[in-house]
């Protein structure tokens, strides 16, 4: 075997080793609950204004912040009571290809009315 195939080939079992130890690491930090919220806070609502600014709804016990994320760090915004939030579904605004196939059938409808005059 060339050197260059069996430093090719080093190369493949210590990336798959590597890769294999970091699975292990993923799955067994899952099964011991690493990453899973712990206490009393929890995050109820998530708003992206744009890709570095976004107001997030947290709540902290029995209250329920508004805050703001930037560059510069998280500013309390205001708080919001408890029963003003709902945990029900949220009415989700149409997606881009809702909008686009509606404004496309809006203009079909339209070159045929014009058509028929």
């Amino acid at each position: 075997m060339s050197p260059y195939a069996s430093y090719f080939l080093e190369s493949l079992i210590l990336l798959a080793g590597v890769c294999a130890l970091a699975v292990l690491v993923i799955v067994g930090g899952k099964k011991l609950g690493l990453g899973k919220p712990h206490g009393p806070l929890a995050l109820r609502g998530h708003l992206p204004l744009d890709a570095r600014r976004a107001v997030y709804l947290v709540q902290v016990g029995e209250q329920l912040l508004v805050v703001g994320a930037s560059e510069s760090g998280l500013t309390k915004l205001g708080e919001v009571p408890t029963s003003a939030v709902t945990d029900g579904p949220i009415a989700k605004s149409p997606s881009f290809r809702d909008r686009l196939t509606a404004r496309n059938d809006k203009d079909s409808q339209t070159t045929s009315d014009e058509e028929n005059v």
